[in-house]
């Protein structure tokens, strides 16, 4: 018998003052049986980054065909691809020929260092993508705020992300390896 997606339920309030977007997100993360906490708190941490009113999960690792996240246009073609880990350069390739942006973020400390040196070569060429990086201290703060009910107070500002509950707090900024 298959396992299923363990459901996370997130309010988020979002105060982006690098991007001038205010806004309050009520939330369904579904967690893949595979997925583990910190990678679920990448993904919300990308929605935050990018959040408007279209952009959505997606079915994710239960799907080879889908990003994790992705907005799409009014008439269906995808505008924003969002990738979160450590994607194949063939995956992005396919990515980057579907929609006007992909973002990757990617975090795993070293594994994910060892990933960039031996694909920036070839991602570089792709001038819709953009790469952060999260550090490994910075996710596993992330991952230890994780509840089945979850409401985070977020502010972005400068590059930085203030993360906020009621009971912790969690700094971080991304490292941005490649920009559009």
């Amino acid at each position: 018998m298959a396992l299923k997606a363990t459901i996370f339920k997130a309010k988020v309030q979002i105060a982006d003052m690098d991007r001038d977007y205010y806004g309050e997100h009520q939330l369904t993360l579904a967690r893949h049986p595979s997925e583990t906490d910190e990678r679920m708190m990448v993904r919300l941490l990308a929605f935050v980054h990018n959040a408007t009113s279209s952009l959505a999960f997606t079915r994710g690792l239960s799907s080879a065909e889908d990003a994790d996240l992705w907005q799409k246009s009014p008439s269906g073609e995808i505008d924003l691809w969002i990738e979160v880990g450590l994607p194949t350069a063939e995956r992005l390739r396919k990515a980057s020929n579907r929609c006007g942006r992909v973002l990757v973020y990617s975090f795993g400390g070293r594994t994910a260092l060892v990933w960039w040196q031996k694909l920036q070569s070839q991602l570089t060429r792709l001038g819709n993508l953009e790469v952060y990086y999260l550090p490994a201290h910075s996710t596993a703060q992330l991952a230890a705020m994780v509840e089945r009910n979850m409401d985070f107070s977020v502010t972005i500002q400068d590059g930085y992300f203030w993360f906020a509950t009621r009971n912790h707090n969690v700094e971080l900024s991304p490292e941005i390896w490649q920009q559009e």
